[in-house]
């Protein structure tokens, strides 16, 4: 009863064999587990039956265990089809009769394939991301130790890429972090593919990832990898119907040159990741024993700093403020300054973000304060002086009587004591901001607000902070007078709003005499900069003060040049229809000097490739033999690291599909770019817009016809606006698969056939990387991309390639037209949509099968309601074709309202335009609808009949 009670429990089970192994006995519960039963298993082998797991010398295997005739305990056995659906633990003892014969096994076993399940799944989740289902950083170091541990032996080299995604921030603070999870989750799936090895990627936490690369020695595939990951994390991305754009930047260390040992191997990458992003990010880098000894002499600084105030290394200079009009000086700002015993005079842009980093900046700020009161007490007359408060210090509670001590202790009037306080200070506890600011003026110093415009972007806190100056960054000023900069309007914003709060205003960094006379006509009061002095030591200011020269004459170059950059960075020079790869040696926001390019004559129109994207028209300034020099178009801006970069960048899609080679490729001609057409031509293509001498764009005549599969997906990609999602994947769906399969070939018949046979044949058995919606999706742009090589009559409608008419027919099962109950969910979503337009756009594309771009710009002079007919303006502008409009399309169109004096049918109520994107208001409704796999050009599709919306989905309109 035991026995039986324990069997039918299912936890174990008994069995028996024979001496010849065959089994006498066996429990029925196992018997069923493994698909039979126990009479039918009787006779047979029971090592036929059941497999053991062996250990490395083999004891634990099965045969050898039965062989021996000894008993055995915790033995592992499963099935042998190797599905590992079931495991036990068996234990055997050898049975004999009284004669000493051997008579076979009698056993026992209990179930543990729970507890095996478990352990593997205790052991998954300790090695993979649960976020990314990517090894994590301990899995990283297990498989780095071990790769390293032989690779000195066996003389293998390995890379280690440390991947750190830019701007991901942004997409966390603006949509959320389920949104910024679900981003992550693309981007694993990007490197996945683009690596080719899921193993070899790791996520080490955050938005950082790591790439290992083995045996390979050569560090021009890395680089290349490297180049790719930036490419393909670059694209655009979909994510719960917002399109996001992020970047990344790549830090490499190769073994054995940039070390032999993980710790060093990761610090080193780290190392190279952080010169990268400081390089102005979207770039890799490898590392170089100079990124070391940076770092060590950053940490060697940090412990000197440390000391410098014990060993009075530390000293303060003054700069003047200067009234604009009379000149005279009414202020001075302290600086502070280093002499390091060994190295000489440090910047305070170098030791000032170390004492930041270290923590320091409390007890140097505390310091200057304290010396900045002492000087200024020994100054004759009223001047003041201004010191700087760091957002740290002006959070420390002890501020307020660190400045009463400074005081009391100099003797200075509190009325000659300025502070200056950045706008960092008001992103935190604004209650706690406030109730300080009250404090300090409480004590009678003077408050300025520092680096005006820079960082917090809300000007709320002017309401109630108490200033009594702000002063205007010298990055508004830096440029204001060159041409096409928009900085002295900023200025004089600013200064009528100082006016009105009852503020002076001080303008930082002039250093000519035509910056200083643009800031007098803006009405700035003070100015501070090389115009009229530089910072003084307090001897020399005190000696100044003496002899009465209170005023300053300005003195410095009359006018302002761009500051240029030298350098040594390839770049592109495309001029007619000819691509040149040069050199710049110097670059500035508004022209550069390029090495290395010939045959461009002075007054050239060119277009300038910097790379990753950031083209610019140019004009040929001077040219001589073997360098020009080149005049933007529109002014370079700074990218917030220090590096020069054009305002918008050009897509990865738009560069690839006009088949532009990158910066420092081999001369060629752009096969693309047709000769009458140009630079100027081609520049409509990829969305620039010369500017004339006059300052009028110059006009472009219309682009040919599209003849290949490349321009064919441009026009398809216009297609799309209004529908961002869409429009994401697709991008990503042409860079990816298509372009590099078709760009070349012509859009017709027989380029046709080839596209129709690689788009039949797709599916997750021959397309490594590809998942079954990449598939889905793959399918479903080139059906649409038939259709509108259709209507651009590229391709004739009814010559659909022969075996692909399911992928290119209307109406195409293939990728699940909308059904009718589908329809109505998504109407009775859009009803309530507060886009009022929504419900009647998607009607159209559900009665018209056109397109969504088509249907927003669809105009009433281009309906002829008594013909049924829809005169559409073809993508590319080439012409027009006739759309026959069904009874219920018609009956729809005459039943909207016209809005005066706009000739939209359905525009944008709040603008009276086309509607520029639908994808905030289109995603509501698809999730309301539970339908959020569609897109809005789905609807195109929709599998019904006019009784069908006559009955069921027409009265969702009223």
């Amino acid at each position: 009863m035991l026995i039986q009670t324990f069997e039918q429990s299912e936890h174990g089970w008994f069995w028996s064999i024979s001496d010849a192994g065959e089994i006498l006995y066996i429990s029925e519960n196992v018997a069923q587990l493994i698909g039979t039963t126990a009479a039918q298993l009787v006779g047979q082998r029971f090592a036929d039956i059941f497999v053991s797991e062996a250990d490395d010398s083999g004891r634990k295997n099965l045969p050898l265990l039965l062989t021996r005739r000894a008993a055995f305990d915790a033995v592992t056995l499963t099935t042998p089809d190797g599905s590992g659906k079931h495991y036990w633990q068996a234990s055997g003892r050898p049975q004999f009769g009284r004669s000493g014969e051997f008579l076979g096994f009698r056993g026992s076993a209990i179930d543990t394939t729970d507890q095996r399940r478990s352990a593997r799944k205790a052991s998954r989740l300790s090695d993979y991301d649960a976020l990314t289902e990517l090894p994590n950083r301990r899995k990283m170091e297990a498989a780095l130790d071990e790769f390293l541990d032989g690779a000195e032996h066996h003389r293998r080299a390995c890379a280690v890429m440390l991947v750190d995604l830019d701007r991901f921030k942004q997409v966390n603070d603006t949509l959320g972090h389920p949104a910024g999870d679900a981003l992550l989750r693309q981007v694993a799936g990007r490197l996945v593919r683009i690596v080719g090895d899921k193993e070899r990627v790791f996520r080490l936490g955050g938005d950082e990832f790591q790439i290992v690369v083995q045996n390979c020695p050569d560090p021009k595939p890395i680089e290349t990898l490297a180049s790719d990951i930036i490419h393909g994390l670059s694209q655009p991305y979909s994510v719960n119907g917002s399109r996001c754009i992020i970047g990344a930047s790549i830090g490499i260390a190769v073994c054995p040159d940039d070390g032999t040992s993980r710790v060093e191997l990761i610090r080193n990458a780290d190392l190279a990741l952080y010169a990268s992003k400081s390089d102005g990010r979207g770039r890799s880098k490898f590392f170089s024993t100079d990124l070391l000894a940076s770092a060590e002499r950053k940490r060697a600084l940090e412990e000197d700093l440390r000391d410098a105030l014990i060993r009075n290394e530390l000293s303060l200079v003054y700069q003047p403020l200067v009234h604009c009009q009379s000149n005279r000086i009414t202020s001075v700002e302290s600086l502070m300054r280093w002499d390091h015993p060994t190295e000489g005079p440090i910047s305070p842009a170098v030791f000032i973000p170390i004492a930041e980093e270290a923590g320091l900046v409390g007890r140097l700020g505390d310091w200057a304060l304290r010396k900045a009161c002492e000087d200024a007490a020994r100054w004759p007359g009223t001047l003041r002086v201004a010191v700087n408060v760091s957002p740290s210090q002006f959070s420390d509670g002890t501020l307020p009587h660190t400045i009463l001590s400074a005081l009391a202790t100099s003797g200075l009037p509190a009325d000659r004591l300025e502070l200056e306080i950045t706008e960092g200070v008001f992103l935190g506890d604004t209650a706690a901001a406030a109730s300080m600011f009250a404090t300090l003026k409480k004590l009678g110093v003077r408050l300025a607000l520092d680096d005006f415009g820079t960082g917090y972007s809300s000007l709320g806190y002017l309401r109630s902070a108490p200033f009594d100056k702000i002063k205007i960054d010298q990055t508004f000023v830096r440029e204001a007078t060159l041409p096409g900069s928009r900085n002295s309007a900023i200025i004089a914003a600013i200064v009528a709003l100082a006016e009105a709060l009852g503020m002076d205003t001080t303008a930082e960094g002039i250093e000519y005499l035509d910056q200083l006379a643009l800031i007098r006509r803006l009405g700035v009061s003070h100015v501070q900069g090389w115009v009229y002095s530089k910072a003084l030591t307090s001897d020399e200011l005190m000696a100044r003060l003496e002899d009465g020269k209170w005023a300053i004459e300005p003195n410095g170059p009359a006018m302002q040049r761009s500051n240029r950059q030298s350098m040594f960075r390839k770049a592109g020079v495309i001029h007619g229809n000819f691509y040149r790869s040069g050199t710049i040696r110097n670059l500035s926001s508004t022209g550069a000097l390029i090495d290395g390019i010939d045959e461009v004559p002075a007054k050239s129109l060119i277009i300038v490739d910097l790379g990753e994207g950031q083209l610019s028209f140019a004009t040929v300034v001077r040219a001589q033999s073997g360098h020009i020099g080149v005049q933007f178009d529109q002014p370079l801006v700074d990218d917030g690291a220090g590096t020069l970069c054009t305002r918008r960048r050009i897509s990865a899609y738009s560069i690839a599909s006009l088949e532009l080679p990158k910066p420092g490729d081999r001369d060629r001609v752009l096969r693309s770019v047709a000769v009458e057409d140009g630079v100027i031509g081609l520049g409509k293509r990829l969305g620039l817009v010369p500017l004339a001498d006059e300052g009028v764009p110059i006009s472009v005549t219309a682009a040919p016809a599209p003849a290949t599969f490349r321009e064919l997906s441009r026009e398809y990609l216009r297609s799309l606006a209004g529908d961002e999602g869409a429009l994401a994947a697709a991008e990503e769906a042409m860079v990816q698969h298509f372009l590099p399969r078709f760009g070349h070939r012509p859009a017709d018949g027989l380029g046709w056939k080839e596209v129709s046979s690689f788009i039949a044949a797709l599916d997750l058995g021959n397309s490594p990387g590809l998942r079954e919606e990449d598939v889905k999706h793959l399918r479903k742009q080139a059906a649409r991309m038939w259709s509108l090589a259709v209507d651009l009559e590229l391709v004739d409608a009814e010559e659909a390639p022969e075996g692909s008419e399911r992928f290119f027919g209307r109406r195409s099962q293939v990728y699940a037209p909308v059904s009718v109950e589908e329809s109505r969910q998504l109407l009775i979503a859009s009803r309530n949509s507060p886009n009022r337009q929504l419900k009647f756009i998607m009607a159209l594309l559900m009665l018209t099968g056109a397109r969504t771009s088509e249907i927003l710009n669809m105009r009433w002079s281009d309906i002829d309601l008594e013909q049924a007919t829809w005169h559409i303006t073809l993508p590319n502008g080439s012409g027009r074709r006739q759309h026959a409009l069904n009874a219920a399309a018609l009956k729809l169109v005459g039943e909207l309202p016209r809005l005066g004096d706009c000739p939209f049918v359905l525009p944008n109520l709040a603008t009276r335009k086309p509607y520029q994107t639908l994808t905030r208001s289109w995603e509501v409704v698809k999730q309301r609808a539970h339908l959020a796999h569609l897109e809005l050009d789905d609807l195109r599709d929709c599998n019904f009949g006019e009784r069908d919306w006559e009955e069921a989905l027409a009265p969702l309109l009223v």
